[in-house]
């Protein structure tokens, strides 16, 4: 009977502590329509989570991400279009904010450098195929003079 106490009190508080979880993670807005929340979850899955870095601001459940859509949430609704959202929060927070960083100076790197390190594998694939292949008929022309001087 114990058993059964036990494992009825263990189901019991996950199940409280999932909804508190699932209640965290919803972030209830009052949208004027389908069209308006539909542009925020494009806008807030544009923008990076300065918390997480690696999920977008509509994925987060981190304090902050909640904040940042709220902020998205207002600006919106104070009638800012896309690109004046963006602007605002690239401001604040710099080109790191956006998941797709536009291509300057300072980005180069991030955009062309694993191009760059992929190129320079190859290249290093490339010399050492054709370095081997260069001693290979030597090493095998070397065995063969021992083999026919091995004669049991």
């Amino acid at each position: 009977m114990k058993g059964h106490r036990a494992l009825g009190a263990l189901l019991l508080a996950l199940l409280f502590f999932t909804g508190i979880a699932l209640g965290q993670a919803i972030d209830p807005l009052p949208f004027k329509n389908h069209a308006e929340e539909v542009r925020f979850q494009n806008l807030t899955r544009e923008l990076r989570c300065l918390v997480c870095q690696n999920e977008n601001l509509a994925d987060s459940n981190a304090d902050l991400a909640r904040d940042l859509r709220h902020e998205v949430f207002e600006l919106m609704q104070s009638g800012k279009s896309d690109d004046e959202i963006k602007q605002y929060l690239v401001d604040r927070y710099s080109d790191f904010v956006l998941y797709d960083p536009p291509v300057q100076s300072s980005t180069l790197l991030l955009w062309f450098g694993p191009l760059a390190i992929l190129l320079a594998g190859a290249v290093v694939v490339v010399v050492t195929v054709r370095r081997r292949s260069r001693v290979a008929p030597v090493a095998s022309m070397d065995d063969k003079s021992t083999d026919e001087g091995d004669d049991w």
